[in-house]
């Protein structure tokens, strides 16, 4: 990204929903995140006014929809305390602002920055954003509906800076976040996951961070920059649009592609319409004049006990994957491999890699798993 600033969590921030209300209200939005280092941050926050990817069938949102007008009243950064309960330390909130002001509107489809702010976060602690933000009636900002990641706590009214945590309640499924939190460090790769929710790591642990993103980026270190784009429901075809998700996605060195799932799912595609998005996308990141030399690995379909012809289609595209992937691919890495049941069904997630015994997204045992053999074979590659 600009000046030099990378992803500072391996949460996702992207957006696969809108906000959609019959009147004109204002709520602070406030999430702790852990960064991926501590101590003196030079921070920035970049935003971008679009769904990413669609939400279900697309009723209310569907991928690269605007989002609305909407205004950022008062934004801050502060540093957690020992609990995650809507808290803030007394006297560590600092202002974040846009161009110089505390407040700033917001128009559709808008991409904009924050001023830098520097914080001094200490080890042990992670970062607190807190944002209060006016919609007016109809569709207006963007955010990630899911089950939470992370610890994340609404309030009525402009409560951005704002200390005790009595007046916030939890949120469930809302995050509300700046599309990148940055940090500005000089690394050796920035290394972007664009992926559906498997790659989000959704249904591991709340603030765990034990979804298979979160552990490669600790096992790589903060030399690699790690930006997550992993978002529920979000299917290649969506990418393939070449809209707000997938200009995000060509901001990295080296990207890796972790989609087909919800196609093969709810998007109901074909093998020959897989590939095909598979390789727009592909197609699209290699010849962004932009950004060149840019490295792809595609990552096989994860297992999710598809059956009869969804189990033909996720079988014939991990073939093709593995033996002759699209034109544009550096690498293949084969997460299949590493969570598959044994043959004849390998389409099938192993039971102990499941989130519960009826729903096939990976756990944090995976996420383990996972993270280990990428690890162990990224270092093998010669990218």
């Amino acid at each position: 990204m600009a000046d030099e600033y990378v992803s500072a969590t391996a949460v996702s921030t992207a957006t696969n929903f809108i906000m959609e209300q019959e009147t004109t209200y204002t709520r602070t939005y406030r999430t702790y995140l852990r960064l991926r280092e501590t101590g003196q941050l030079d921070l920035k926050f970049w935003h971008s006014n679009a769904v990413d990817s669609t939400w279900d069938v697309g009723n209310t949102a569907k991928g690269s929809m605007s989002g609305g007008e909407w205004v950022i009243e008062s934004a801050y950064v502060a540093v957690s305390g020992h609990k995650r309960d809507g808290s803030i330390i007394p006297g560590s909130a600092i202002k974040v602002t846009f161009d110089g002001e505390v407040s700033k509107e917001v128009a559709p489809a808008e991409k904009f920055w924050s001023d830098s702010v520097h914080i001094d976060l200490p080890a042990g602690h992670e970062l607190v954003f807190s944002w209060t933000i006016s919609a007016y009636a109809g569709k207006s900002f963007t955010y990630n509906t899911e089950g939470l990641l992370v610890s994340a706590f609404e309030a009525e009214g402009n409560k951005a800076d704002e200390e005790e945590g009595a007046l916030f309640t939890s949120s469930e499924n809302r995050l509300v976040l700046p599309a990148f939190i940055g940090y500005k460090k000089q690394v050796r790769e920035e290394i972007i996951f664009l992926g559906d929710s498997i790659t989000q790591g959704v249904r591991t642990r709340k603030d765990g961070y034990e979804y298979w993103v979160s552990r490669i980026a600790d096992g790589l270190g903060p030399d690699y920059g790690i930006w997550n784009i992993g978002s529920g429901w979000a299917r290649a075809y969506d990418a393939a649009t070449d809209g707000p998700w997938l200009a995000k996605s060509k901001q990295g060195s080296i990207v890796a592609l972790v989609l087909g799932v919800n196609d093969i799912d709810i998007g109901s595609r074909s093998a020959a319409e897989l590939l095909n998005d598979l390789s727009i996308i592909i197609r699209k990141i290699k010849r962004n004049p932009e950004r060149t030399g840019v490295r792809v690995i595609l990552f096989t379909i994860p297992p999710f006990n598809f059956a009869e012809e969804r189990e033909e289609v996720w079988r014939t595209v991990n073939e093709a994957i593995r033996t002759h992937p699209p034109e544009g691919t550096d690498v293949v890495f084969d997460i299949a491999e590493v969570l598959s049941c044994p043959a004849p069904e390998e389409h099938r997630i192993m039971p102990k890699f499941m989130s519960n015994e009826f729903d096939p997204h990976p756990n944090g045992e995976a996420g383990k798993e996972v993270a280990d053999a990428f690890l162990e074979w990224f270092r093998e590659q010669n990218l």
